[in-house]
């Protein structure tokens, strides 16, 4: 009994439990290694780079490409080039969102829309859809047109997908009493669909930014005179490997802002679901 008495007032005056400590620990560990490996593999690019093993014309210095940044921002060429690619995407993927909602909810909600929609567009999504570019500027000429069409068309898919599948995973009971209460079709949708599919939506909207910002990359550097994918083309003609990997890292932070964005929405939408909380 004294023994653990002793124990007891040791544990008590002395070094807090380790248990206590693990969790704060190993987000520690895991937020260094995370960092880590990004600083590493920069560091071994630099050393690379000035060493001559890897030559500019492959791909700039890191320092070289900061430099190239800064040089943008400063003249606006960056800025004004991103305004204009962020509209276009904007644009596209508006598109995409109102028409892949409509077809989800026709799709799902009727066995007859179902077959009348679903298989053309299980269809079109098993073609690359990059490849109808050609196509979309013999229709549309080489405007603005072809670049929001291809980022629409590439943001459909999955817009139409989860949602579709978050309508049918729906509770048939859920249904079922809400046409007992004669809540009518507006009544079902309202209370029963979106709250019951917007979990599956929000997470085809973040898989659909992705899809446009690709699409973008691809459809602004064919018949651009504006935008991150002209200022590439125009940098692949003079063999600036700088410029072009500036570029490309404005499109992964934007591509990565976008989500985040979503990601903040769903956080507040989805806030009664335990595991958003946590």
């Amino acid at each position: 009994m004294a023994d653990r008495s002793a124990a007891e007032r040791n544990d008590t005056h002395g070094t807090p439990d380790a248990s206590l400590l693990a969790p704060a620990d190993n987000r520690l560990w895991r937020t260094a290694g995370r960092i880590a490996s990004p600083i590493a593999i920069i560091a071994l690019w630099q050393i690379a780079s000035l060493s001559g093993l890897l030559s500019p014309r492959i791909l700039a210095a890191p320092t070289e490409i900061a430099i190239t940044a800064g040089r943008l921002i400063a003249s606006g060429e960056l800025v004004t080039g991103l305004v204009v690619s962020f509209l276009r995407v904007s644009a596209g993927f508006s598109i995409a969102v109102v028409i892949g909602i409509a077809l989800a909810l026709t799709s799902g909600l009727s066995r007859l829309g179902e077959a009348i929609i679903d298989p053309p567009i299980q269809m079109l999504k098993a073609m690359p859809f990059l490849g109808l570019l050609p196509l979309f500027i013999l229709w549309f000429g080489i405007g603005e047109a072809p670049k929001i069409g291809l980022v629409a068309f590439g943001a459909i898919f999955p817009i139409y997908l989860t949602l579709h599948g978050g309508i049918r995973s729906i509770d048939k009971k859920l249904i079922e009493t809400s046409q007992v209460l004669e809540l009518g079709t507006i009544g079902i949708i309202r209370h029963i669909v979106i709250p019951g599919a917007l979990p599956s939506l929000l997470v085809g909207i973040r898989y659909g930014l992705s899809v446009a910002w690709l699409s973008l990359v691809v459809g602004e550097q064919i018949n651009a005179s504006s935008g991150i994918g002209y200022i590439i083309t125009y940098a692949r003609d003079f063999l600036q490997t700088d410029v072009i990997v500036v570029c490309l890292l404005v499109y992964a932070i934007m591509g990565l802002l976008t989500d985040g964005l979503v990601r903040g929405i769903e956080a507040y939408a989805l806030r009664w679901r335990p595991q958003v909380i946590a």
